[in-house]
């Protein structure tokens, strides 16, 4: 029997795979909030992978017209799910380091791109010009994200001075690529 893998969009109609999606559900105290792991109970309620989408639902009241119900979702949902998003993709981070599928440094990061080993890069915002245009012209046409500040990456890795980040091309580069993904998507939708 084939899962479902699609939901609609309250906001916009569309008809998208649910990893486009952010699924909502309402408490039985009629709040609405975020359920990305589907560990709530109660039927998921979609909305585009976007803060303009979810601005949108709040705004217009578009949860409480998906349930037929007075429910409670207020603006403050909005950072919520950024804050949830962000530390979402910063935590892949730490597990794509222990499962040994990542690996940080100028020189490692360089070694890992002349293998051809790097499936996507991931890039302080505030990192040095000159290192930034060293691994630029070294990555070529692989993807670098830039999500995180040096001192973020510090925290979550526990070193100091995390510029650069190489994901080693694998099963767990791509489920970190997926949060990367989700986050930039929603901060830039």
């Amino acid at each position: 029997m084939k899962r479902e893998t699609t939901r609609k969009c309250i906001v916009t109609g569309e008809i998208l795979e649910k990893e486009s999606l952010l699924r909502f559900v309402v408490l039985p105290d009629n709040t609405i909030v975020p359920d990305f792991k589907k560990k709530l109970n109660g039927k998921g309620i979609y909305v585009k992978n976007s803060k303009s989408s979810l601005e949108k639902a709040i705004k217009s009241n578009l949860f409480g017209k998906a349930v037929k119900k007075n429910v409670k979702a207020n603006f403050e949902l909005i950072e919520q799910v950024e804050i949830l998003l962000f530390k979402q993709a910063l935590s892949s981070i730490s597990l794509a380091r222990k499962a040994g599928a990542m690996v940080s440094g100028m020189d490692k990061v360089k070694e890992a791109l002349k293998k051809n080993n790097v499936a996507f890069l991931l890039e302080a915002q505030d990192a040095g010009a000159d290192g930034h245009n060293k691994i630029v012209s070294l990555a070529k046409n692989i993807e670098v994200f830039n999500l995180f500040k040096i001192e973020e990456l510090d925290k979550e890795l526990a070193k100091e001075n995390t510029v650069h980040l190489a994901f080693i091309k694998g099963t767990m580069a791509n489920s970190v690529r997926e949060t990367f993904v989700r986050l930039t998507s929603y901060l830039n939708n």
